[in-house]
């Protein structure tokens, strides 16, 4: 048998391909319900990937804007 982990078990965010990144914002959140479920969300963004889903909301919401406005 090997020592090596499952990759099943190796986050995201551990991953040898995730590049490091000096201003990285990582984030863990945990949520318990009962002793039943259990689910655990992470997370890691950069202010590169903020700065772009910003634009992406912009394209997406300002023609949206436009052809509401065109339809009254």
């Amino acid at each position: 048998m090997s020592d090596e982990a499952n990759p099943a078990e190796i986050s995201a965010l551990d991953s040898p391909t995730a590049a490091p990144h000096p201003e990285e914002m990582k984030g863990t959140v945990r949520l318990n319900i009962g002793n039943w479920v259990s689910v655990t969300a992470t997370g890691r963004a950069t202010p590169a990937g903020f700065a772009c889903a910003a634009l992406l909301a912009c394209a997406l919401l300002v023609p949206l804007a436009i052809v509401a406005r065109r339809r009254r």
